[in-house]
């Protein structure tokens, strides 16, 4: 099996955000989402994670919330690959690892991912 490139692995990025429903998309303000090969160790001390969510959450931000920089979600490319999936549960955990991280952005806890699916 040969392992999915960079640019079919944006593509998948890209098609869950295209398939987000339209009440997120709706409430998307000042966020970038971009594909990276590996964490950081900064970002993953532990070498497990897929995703990240970087900023301040919907949820969070007050009046005084302008002027920041666009908050960031990162999928990595690398981690996914290395769960050795096939390609159908693979596009899946892309998809997933993205709704999480869209979840987080929005203000969703990890206990409340589990109740809505979004896990």
């Amino acid at each position: 099996m040969d392992p999915m490139q960079r640019r079919e692995f944006e593509r998948e990025v890209d098609k869950a955000l295209d398939q987000l429903p339209d009440w997120v998309l709706e409430r998307v303000d000042n966020l970038i989402v971009v594909v990276e090969e590996r964490p950081s160790a900064d970002q993953d001390p532990d070498g497990s994670i897929l995703g990240i969510y970087e900023g301040v959450s919907l949820l969070d931000r007050g009046s005084d919330y302008w002027g920041e920089l666009p908050d960031r979600i990162t999928v990595f490319r690398q981690p996914h690959l290395a769960l050795e999936l096939p390609d159908a549960e693979l596009r899946r955990e892309i998809h997933r690892t993205v709704l999480h991280e869209v979840a987080h952005y929005l203000g969703i806890e990890e206990d409340r991912l589990s109740e809505i699916g979004w896990d």
